[in-house]
């Protein structure tokens, strides 16, 4: 009875953490969002054109602290809830985001962004639910031997790569008209700072169990790797809430970055070898949805469209069949024979009256 207790207590305190977690995050972009504003009617160099004049901004600093807290209470909450449950919930950073972004930043979604949101939400949430649990990992070492692998190796050099390229020959020339530009690099480089996480974590628990970590080079080398991504993720990300439209960005950036953790998960733990027929369909499914969402949000994302006018037009569609009908009677009447009698017979009468 007391397990069952104490299960149920860590489930509903890792929901509420996952629950403010998003809270916090989705707040941090209204309030990066608004710094960037002020300093842009300001007349300062932008962060979209390499400035960093965000830096004495408060509320941008504001937004940070937000977005820190936010990603601490969704660690924490790993601790106490399965991740199937904790990871899903991060979607509600997206709606919240897009709600106070109506509010405070004067910025419309139309019908197409909606769906956008929405599907990519759902691709997400179905794609994390049937990911494989990750292979345990208790120590240093262990991680160290996972770190080591080829497949993982192989994919972290892509990926450093790709980077490279889309950050110093892409960015320069179509960073400030393409939105996916700089969301790719914050969700490409964020593979790295979730698996450095992962790996300090792990050294903070052998820490508290008076366990010498501080000898293992591992620890500082994730320490660095850590710093290097988040300092990376940062600043792109600021300059692709400073170019574009933030209920657009938030919800792509979410779709990207959990598709990037989600891999690299299964990449570094190998994941896939556990995975059944069911969740390997369930996966590519949820891929394809993220896609579409994906697809509606960039696609159309500058078409004037509402469900006023969807309204309209299904009105309309539903009035002109009668309207059809109308014109048909009105031809069928017209060649009548009786009204033609009607029509012959007063013509006759006024030519006896003239």
């Amino acid at each position: 009875m007391t397990g069952t207790l104490g299960s149920a207590y860590s489930l509903y305190l890792g929901v509420t953490l996952a629950i403010m977690s998003s809270i916090f995050i989705g707040s941090s972009f209204i309030l990066k969002k608004k710094g960037l504003l002020r300093l842009a009617d300001k007349g300062v160099t932008r962060a979209g054109q390499g400035g960093f004049s965000y830096l004495k901004e408060w509320l941008w600093w504001a937004g940070l602290i937000s977005m820190g807290l936010g990603e601490a209470l969704n660690f924490a909450a790993y601790a106490f809830a399965p991740a199937t449950l904790v990871t899903p919930l991060g979607a509600l950073s997206v709606l919240i985001c897009a709600i106070l972004s109506s509010y405070y930043l004067d910025e419309k979604l139309n019908v197409h962004g909606k769906l956008g949101c929405i599907l990519s939400i759902l691709g997400s949430t179905v794609m994390v639910i049937h990911a494989p649990e990750e292979e345990e990992v208790t120590s240093l070492h262990d991680m160290e031997m996972k770190l080591r692998d080829p497949g993982f190796i192989v994919f972290a050099v892509l990926v450093i790569i790709i980077s490279i390229v889309l950050i110093f020959g892409v960015a320069p020339k179509k960073g400030q008209t393409n939105i996916l530009v700089y969301i790719s690099i914050c969700s490409l480089i964020g593979a790295f700072s979730v698996s450095s996480v992962k790996g300090l974590g792990i050294a903070i628990k052998d820490l508290i169990h008076r366990e010498p970590v501080y000898k293992h080079p591992l620890f500082f080398f994730l320490l660095v790797v850590l710093a290097l991504s988040v300092g990376t993720q940062i600043t792109f990300l600021n300059k692709a809430l400073d170019m574009f439209n933030t209920s657009v960005v938030t919800p792509i950036y979410y779709v990207f970055f959990t598709t990037m953790v989600v891999t690299c998960s299964i990449i570094l733990f190998k994941e896939w070898s556990s995975m059944s027929i069911g969740d390997i369909i369930g996966t590519l499914c949820g891929f394809l949805t993220i896609i579409t969402g994906i697809f509606l949000l960039h696609a159309f994302k500058n078409t004037n469209l509402t469900w006023t006018q969807i309204s309209s037009n299904l009105k309309k569609e539903k009035q002109g069949p009668l309207r059809h009908e109308d014109q048909h009677t009105l031809l069928d009447n017209m060649e009548s024979p009786v009204l033609v009698y009607e029509d012959d017979d007063t013509l006759s009468r006024v030519n006896e009256l003239r």
